[in-house]
């Protein structure tokens, strides 16, 4: 039986991290997991949650490399939900291994390893989460490692995200004072992907944040307001996000403005594609917040240059 409700996720990452903590340091695994600047709750069963995590984390560091590492994040998925991930620095699993991964006492060869187990914990970890209203699955490579991941509903609003996906601390508001205000133009079609973004931007206080839900009208706000910096979904409902970087890239009154991807696509692929399009920079969803402001920082410092350029160029 359930009892959802709202859970405090760093609390119960807390007492799972205590409870791991001496199993990790025998097996000279490191561990990381996320700071919570604000607080961030999950529609869940607290104690169903610490089994789904225990589990997940068991494995992390019972199938690692020696002195390997385990790191634990969090963010706002594509759907709105919030992500838990579980990265881990083991052997990894072949795709004949992950086709296998959720069968009931399929240990996936490694009965004989030494290592303890019954092969029915991802079973029950699976099951628990859908019960919750969510979804588990994983991303593995051969011989990098496993990143083993589930998804929860938001129990809070979405500002519980402002420091999601890090281990790191969260930067201090980057702006400096005096600085002139700046438009940033957010073309993305999904409210809660908006919302998250919007939380971000708000810690600067020389930005003002508009946004687009479709590629078209995204082109339009750009031509209208010339702002410094766009930030650009790639799954659009009308055109892509390479096809409005290109309808951009062919007005010269929005060809020098530095267009950032944010997206879900996140095959080596399509980052390659994207950044072979003419992207200045290509994140991928969950957005990760220090990643997401030094991108943007970078951005708006290259248009910093070229209008001190521009300006140089004319007095002389």
């Amino acid at each position: 039986s359930l009892s959802a409700e709202a859970v405090s996720l760093s609390e119960v990452l807390t007492e799972c991290h205590r409870m791991i903590d001496g199993e990790a340091q025998r097996r000279h695994i490191r561990m990381a997991f996320p700071e919570f600047n604000v607080p961030c709750l999950v529609h869940a069963d607290r104690t169903r949650l610490k089994q789904i995590l225990i589990n997940l984390l068991s494995n992390a560091i019972k199938y690692n490399r020696t002195a390997g590492s385990v790191a634990v994040t969090y963010g706002l998925s594509p759907t709105g939900r919030i992500r838990i991930s579980i990265r881990d620095t083991g052997a990894g699993l072949s795709p004949e291994m992950l086709a296998q991964l959720f069968q009931p006492f399929n240990r996936l060869g490694q009965e004989g390893s030494g290592q303890e187990g019954t092969g029915i914990g991802l079973v029950v970890a699976k099951q628990l989460v859908e019960l919750l209203g969510g979804e588990i699955g994983v991303e593995s490579s051969v011989n990098v490692g496993s990143v083993f991941w589930f998804e929860l509903l938001v129990a809070s609003a979405p500002q519980a995200m402002a420091n999601a996906e890090t281990n790191e601390t969260v930067l201090p508001e980057l702006q400096t004072a005096g600085e002139k205000i700046r438009t940033l133009l957010y073309v993305e079609d999904n409210p809660a992907n908006l919302r998250l973004v919007e939380q971000i931007v708000a810690r600067r206080e020389n930005l003002n944040l508009i946004s687009a839900g479709t590629g078209q009208l995204g082109v339009e706000l750009a031509r209208d307001y010339r702002p410094a910096v766009i930030l650009m979904d790639i799954n659009l409902p009308d055109i892509s996000g390479i096809e409005a970087l290109e309808m951009l890239r062919a007005d010269p009154g929005t060809a020098g403005i530095p267009v950032i991807a944010i997206s879900a696509n996140a095959m080596s692929h399509d980052i390659h594609r994207g950044m072979k399009a003419g992207f200045f920079h290509y994140l991928t969803k969950p957005i990760k917040i220090d990643e997401f402001n030094l991108t943007l920082s970078a951005a708006l410092a290259e248009v910093a240059a070229a209008e001190q350029a521009l300006s140089t160029e004319r007095t002389q």
